[in-house]
């Protein structure tokens, strides 16, 4: 049952803008996840460098992290439709160069770098405004649910974009990044066709940059609910990245055969999927109050119960049980969130959302393998299922989360 009435409202794939919206980020996506194996792939083949390969992957991590605050300043200040449309061309004519390169024999690993960060760049960008448009397409109470079927996209995309980037590189070097490019060519032309407004009417004059930067956070620490998502979603990205990493840790020091850790993340990843699946009904049925508080108890108790199976590949089984939860979390969080952010501000919140939330989770391999080393695998689980225990008692202690009412009650934030 939706939260507003008894009703059953019509399916959000009968919304033409929607659709569209969800189908472009897809494909987008879809292109971004091709190129997170092939980019690697190619460095290696190229230099036959791990450490270089690594370097690729970290100048895209530090980019994302460094350029996610400006990005929320663009998008609130760029009209968003404009603005994905030029992330999509300027990737696909990155992605398009990058294929010819590779075709000629003239990649370097100095080439290599300069375009992913920049396909970086405008991955953030289009991202955040991707975010902000949302709330403008689909009516206010079916946000979260808008939300939950973007978490069952990227989901689904994560697990078969690699895969499909890894097959294609094994045709043709340069093949999986053509393919980027018409991901991206696919993505254009779909928010080409979305005639709906993807924002609210701007009539506030333009303030300097960094002073529309420092407006956002001081915005995002102001609003109750706000500061309850600060401090509930990066201990549980933390948790979340730390275990799956230990895991691994755990099981090669085991002497578990490189093909069943496979199926440890295959399970895990399963279940992310058909929680993501499952994320919008309930969306739809659970207020999110509870939904946020319940999930994040849930998801502490079966992390806890891995420590028993640590040296067991069945010890997948209750961090799947446990990840399949995150989605519905994540609908209700940023469902939320666009309810009570003005639409003038919606890029710049989103950024300090995502920096707080992702910054945390880039220390969880190096605390997951430290913690493995000086404590062994049961501690280090307990650890990760205490973190969680740590966000939800922020939730279910905070003022923003427990004075949360039906989107159908609250006025959009102007």
């Amino acid at each position: 049952m939706s939260e507003t009435t008894g009703v059953k409202p019509p399916s959000l794939w009968r919304n033409k803008a929607f659709t569209l919206l969800w189908s472009s980020q897809a494909l987008s996506d879809l292109g971004s996840s091709m190129s997170s194996l092939a980019m690697p792939l190619l460095t290696l083949a190229i230099t036959g460098s791990p450490i270089q390969a690594g370097v690729v992957g970290t100048s895209a991590a530090v980019v994302r992290l460094v350029c996610q605050l400006p990005a929320g300043v663009v998008t609130d200040r760029i009209d968003r439709k404009r603005l994905m449309l030029v992330a999509d061309a300027v990737r696909l004519c990155a992605y398009l160069s990058l294929g010819i390169l590779v075709l000629a024999d003239r990649v370097s690993l100095a080439w290599i770098v300069a375009i992913n960060m920049i396909v970086t760049i405008f991955h953030v960008a289009h991202e955040n405004a991707q975010f902000g448009a949302v709330r403008n397409v689909v009516p206010l109470d079916r946000v979260p649910e808008a939300t939950a079927r973007n978490e069952a996209r990227g989901a689904a995309v994560s697990l078969i974009g690699p895969p499909i980037g890894g097959a294609l590189f094994g045709l043709a070097r340069a093949l999986p990044f053509f393919t980027d490019a018409v991901s991206y060519l696919l993505s254009f032309i779909g928010v080409s066709l979305i005639r709906e407004p993807m924002q609210q009417e701007r009539s506030e004059p333009r303030e300097h940059p960094v002073k529309e930067l420092i407006e956002g956070v001081k915005f995002t620490l102001s609003e109750p609910f706000l500061r309850a998502v600060l401090l509930i979603a990066p201990p549980i990205n933390l948790a979340f990245n730390g275990m799956i990493f230990a895991m691994v840790v755990i099981l090669q020091q085991r002497g578990t055969p490189p093909a069943l850790i496979g199926t440890v993340e295959t399970i895990i990843g399963a279940g992310l999927l058909f929680g993501a699946l499952i994320a919008p009904r309930l969306a739809q049925r659970v207020p999110m109050r509870r939904l946020i508080i319940g999930i994040t108890w849930l998801g502490a108790a079966l992390m806890a119960s891995a420590a028993l199976l640590t040296g067991s590949i069945l010890v997948a089984i209750p961090v799947a049980l446990a990840i399949m939860l995150g989605p519905a979390c994540n609908a209700a969080l940023f469902g939320y969130q666009a309810a009570v952010t003005p639409d003038r501000m919606q890029g710049r919140v989103m950024s300090v959302i995502i920096l707080v939330a992702t910054s945390l989770a880039s220390l969880a391999a190096l605390l997951g393998g430290s913690l493995v080393h000086l404590a062994g695998g049961p501690v280090t689980v307990l650890v990760f299922a205490g973190l969680m225990a740590v966000a939800a008692v922020a939730a279910t202690i905070s003022q923003g989360v427990r004075g949360m009412k039906p989107l159908s009650e609250l006025q959009p934030a102007t």
